[in-house]
């Protein structure tokens, strides 16, 4: 955006410590919109759609959808959800979310990738990389941790536990544990009698382990 003469003035008027006054105060907040949003196109549209310039804070509310973001069919989005951008640069920039999508709360999805179909994102998750059909994700980043066959579907093919919380990173430490533990073995160290007595979870994350 060109630096216009008002600007020039607003600058000049702070530099010398006067205060714009109202009209010049909600001509810099718009301006600094413009500066920030790739997004904003016509100072009437900032000033009457966007509920943050009112306080100088950028999405003024809940839930946040990138201007080239988009939302296929029965799609949920909780509250505090983020489908946002990586980028000022002009073109696609947001997220795609394919049909039956399902967004946690608080969960930001970030960058133009691809939430496939029915996938689950899980609360406060940070996804930036493309999701594949029916997985879940959580994590930050997001990790896809909870493979098909291990999900409650209902007949009608809805997921029952989309709302659990796996931690692959606390499987992958019980692995270490437990390869700690036959290490000390093969070499004859005995063992703290407090220690833990079994971490054999590698069952259920070898699909990690081996990534």
């Amino acid at each position: 955006m060109a630096v216009t003469q008002q600007d020039i003035t607003l600058k000049r008027a702070a530099h010398q410590g006067r205060r714009p006054g109202f009209f010049g105060t909600l001509r810099e907040d718009i301006a600094c919109v413009f500066r920030r949003d790739p997004a904003a196109r016509t100072r009437f549209e900032v000033l009457s759609t966007y509920p943050g310039v009112h306080a100088f804070i950028d999405h003024g509310c809940g839930v946040v959808i990138g201007e080239t973001a988009e939302i296929g069919d029965d799609v949920t989005l909780y509250h505090g959800v983020t489908l946002g951008g990586v980028s000022w640069n002009p073109g696609k920039r947001h997220p795609t979310l394919d049909d039956g999508v399902v967004v946690g709360a608080g969960a930001k999805i970030l960058g133009p990738i691809t939430v496939a179909k029915n996938a689950r994102v899980g609360a406060n998750s940070v996804v930036i990389q493309d999701v594949p059909d029916g997985m879940t994700v959580v994590g930050i980043p997001g990790r896809v941790v909870l493979p098909l066959t291990a999900r409650r579907i209902t007949e009608q093919g809805i997921d029952l536990d989309h709302h659990l919380m796996p931690d692959p990173v606390g499987k992958a430490i019980a692995c270490l544990l437990d390869r700690i533990d036959f290490l000390e073995a093969r070499l004859g160290i005995e063992a703290p009698a407090d220690s833990a007595a079994d971490h054999r979870d590698c069952d259920t994350c070898m699909d990690i382990c081996e990534k």
